[in-house]
């Protein structure tokens, strides 16, 4: 006997890759030629997380924000980050109201599903602090009162590494609350040739569709809550994380925030590829992107040519994989 309880059936783990994949071909038609910045873009939209992409001027970062964002039928704000921005200016201030004779809040452009932040190194250190309270504990304080901020809640922001007039290195406080960091780089000729008949009469953003809701994209996240991580991999991640502190090519390591960020980007890689479970390939895959951009190189290493990227390469080298 089956009993109907009213609420609709939670959706398997291969239609929330359905959905996952709709999402993902949406992007890569404005994006073209760059899956793996579009699935990691989705990875740490799956994992509640924030991405950082950094790359040369021109290669599509606001592109790729862009199109992630209207990919998913949320509420979505763009801030444009300048050196005279105010923190208010992100998180909204509160206003007289003559009517009601009280002073009333009024939100920011931080109140949405999805946040762009632009070239967010442009934006003094002070306002930049601003995002830190955001992107870790999804909330709001303003006035003394705390105002949540709603789910799913992402924020994306673009910074030129190469750039150095007028701007404000991200402080590693703030670094490492991104999950992961995106460097799109150039794309190959024929992509670059298909782009000049795609984008070359209009901005192939005009005719992009959303491919998802907000609901869909919450249901994927509570199903990847449900992928499961035996201890073995578990233990991997930590080892991996540990290894960074106690490398001598580094003088600062990934942080036990750093740790959490794997876990859950692995559980959301995992889902990505239709898997209820993690494997080792899977934080190997992401160990790169999610760690890298919190490491710190020592003096040694910066006059050796040593970036973090190599040095965490050969420390993914050289640790065991976990035995079952």
């Amino acid at each position: 006997m089956v009993v109907d309880t009213g609420r609709p059936a939670e959706p398997s783990l291969d239609e929330l890759g359905e959905i996952a994949r709709r999402v993902a071909a949406s992007v890569e038609t404005v994006i073209a030629g760059k899956p793996a910045a579009v699935r990691l873009a989705l990875t740490v939209l799956l994992a509640e997380g924030h991405v950082l992409i950094e790359d040369v001027p021109g290669v599509g970062k606001t592109l790729l924000s862009k199109a992630l964002a209207r990919s998913i039928d949320c509420s979505v704000r763009r801030v444009q980050f300048t050196p005279d921005l105010l923190p208010s200016d992100i998180t909204g201030v509160s206003a007289y109201n003559q009517e009601i004779r009280e002073f009333e809040f009024k939100p920011g452009p931080i109140f949405a599903n999805v946040v762009l932040g632009d070239e967010i190194n442009r934006a003094s250190p002070k306002t930049q602090s601003a995002m830190l309270e955001c992107m870790e504990e999804r909330q709001v304080t303003v006035d003394g009162a705390t105002y949540p901020l709603q789910l799913p809640f992402m924020v994306i922001a673009t910074q030129n590494p190469i750039e150095m007039e007028g701007t404000y290195p991200l402080p590693e406080a703030q670094r490492d609350r991104f999950t992961a960091r995106i460097a799109i780089g150039y794309p190959d000729p024929g992509a670059e040739l298909a782009m000049l008949d795609s984008h070359g009469s209009a901005s192939p953003l005009d005719d992009l569709k959303p491919a998802a809701h907000a609901s869909d994209i919450r249901a994927l996240v509570a199903a990847v809550h449900g992928v499961h991580v035996a201890p073995q991999i578990r233990q991997y991640v930590i080892d991996l994380v540990n290894a960074t502190r106690h490398s001598p090519e580094l003088r600062l390591g990934a942080s036990p925030r750093a740790a959490l960020h794997l876990f859950r980007a692995s559980k959301a890689w995992a889902a990505l590829d239709g898997r209820d479970f993690v494997i080792p390939d899977d934080v190997q895959a992401l160990a790169i992107p999610v760690l890298a951009h919190r490491l710190l190189p020592t003096s040694e290493a910066l006059v050796g040519r040593q970036l973090p990227e190599q040095v965490l390469t050969r420390i993914v080298e050289r640790l065991p994989l976990p035995g079952r």
